[in-house]
């Protein structure tokens, strides 16, 4: 591989003093109407999943961020992914992938047994997230249910998986 096609970007996880910048690439990303979205009501007054949270850097610069929350379904503690958020220049790189991938993997040494997220499917299926049967799911406030995707951390979980997605805490 030429050094041309190698990235520059370093993953790691993220830090208390990355979180202003964070913060702020959220909100470049995805303006204040993110408050208002089912999936953010759910990250209210809980934190991220810290061995989850995951930033790209690149010459001392944050390119990206991604978090995972802890949510119930059913009765079962799952996690929530997002938001996974790459500054506007630096997006087709694969700077995302690159952290979900990261992420996935360590949730995977967890106790979780499933990701859910509400997205774009053939973004999120790049690292194996699949739709959800309408209605498995059931988030609180309006989704777009051909937007709910699931990644099982163990076999089969995705299948088995139903009910109220709601707060921990």
């Amino acid at each position: 591989m030429s050094s041309a096609s190698t990235p520059n970007w370093l993953i790691r996880l993220e830090t208390a003093d990355d979180a202003p910048a964070v913060e702020a690439l959220n909100a470049d990303s995805f303006g204040p109407g993110r408050f208002a979205k089912s999936a953010y009501r759910l990250r209210e007054g809980v934190d991220p999943v810290a061995e989850l949270s995951f930033v790209a850097t690149e010459g001392g610069m944050l390119r990206g961020s991604v978090r995972f929350w802890p949510i119930m379904v059913g009765g079962h503690e799952e996690l929530l992914l997002g938001p996974l958020a790459v500054e506007t220049g630096q997006r087709g790189r694969g700077i995302g992938i690159t952290l979900m991938q990261a992420g996935i993997a360590a949730a995977k040494k967890g106790p979780w047994r499933g990701i859910l997220l509400v997205g774009d499917e053939p973004y999120y299926a790049k690292v194996g997230f699949a739709r959800l049967s309408p209605g498995q799911i059931r988030f609180p406030g309006p989704v777009d249910q051909n937007r709910v995707l699931g990644l099982s951390l163990k076999d089969g979980e995705m299948l088995a998986l139903s009910g109220q997605v709601r707060q921990i805490g």
